[in-house]
C-alpha cells in the first residue's frame, strides 16, 4: 500500500462528494465560472459532477489513470482558484460543495495543491485504492480509513467552513447577536 494512501482516499472523496454538489445544485459553480469569463451552462456544470463522481469511482477502483485524472483535476481546480486569486477577479464561490457564500482563500489553493501531489504520487507509485485497502490486514483498513475520514473531514472544513468563520469574524463583517 502507497504511504499516501488515506490522503489520496481522502481526495477521492472529496471529489466525489463536489461532483455530487454540481450535479445537484450547478449555480455556485455555474456563477465560479461566469465571473472566470469561462462556459457555465447548468448542463456544462452537471457534466463537469458527473465526471467528477466517475474520476473518483476510477481511483478508488485502483485504477492508474483514475489516480492520474484524480491528480490533474486538483491540479486543475488549484489553477482555477490560484489564477482567480492573483488576477483579483471576483469568486464568491468554487461550487464545490454547493455552498454559495464560501469564497476560496489562498489556503483553499494550499489544500488543493496538497491533494494534486498526493494523488500524482498514489498515480505514479504502488498501488492505492480501495482493493488493495480491503486486501490487506483488517487493522490496517481500518486505520487507513479512519484517516481518510479524518483529513477529508480537515480538508472540507478549510475549504469549506474556514472561509465562511473569517468572513464571520472580520471587522467589516456582520456582527451577529449584537444589539444596540
Amino acid at each position: 500500500m502507497h504511504p499516501l494512501t488515506s490522503v489520496f482516499l481522502a481526495a477521492a472523496g472529496l471529489l466525489a462528494v463536489a461532483g455530487l454538489a454540481k450535479i445537484v445544485r450547478p449555480a455556485a459553480t455555474r456563477q465560479a465560472l461566469r465571473t472566470q469569463g469561462l462556459p457555465a451552462r447548468a448542463s456544462l456544470v452537471r457534466l463537469i459532477g458527473v465526471a467528477e463522481v466517475l474520476v473518483a469511482a476510477a481511483a478508488l477502483l485502483e485504477l492508474r489513470f483514475g489516480a492520474a485524472l484524480l491528480a490533474l483535476s486538483y491540479a486543475g481546480f488549484t489553477l482555477f482558484v490560484a489564477s482567480a486569486l492573483v488576477r483579483r477577479r471576483p469568486l464568491s464561490s468554487c461550487g464545490c460543495f454547493a455552498e454559495p457564500d464560501v469564497p476560496p482563500t489562498p489556503l483553499h489553493v494550499v489544500v488543493t495543491a496538497v491533494l494534486a501531489v498526493c494523488s500524482g504520487a498514489v498515480a505514479t507509485g504502488s498501488r492505492g485504492g480501495l482493493p488493495d485497502l480491503l486486501s490487506g490486514p483488517v487493522a490496517t483498513a481500518v486505520a487507513v480509513t479512519a484517516s481518510a475520514t479524518l483529513i477529508g473531514w480537515l480538508s472540507y472544513l478549510v475549504l469549506a467552513e474556514l472561509p465562511r468563520l473569517t468572513a464571520a469574524l472580520a471587522p467589516s463583517g456582520p456582527v451577529r447577536g449584537a444589539t444596540s
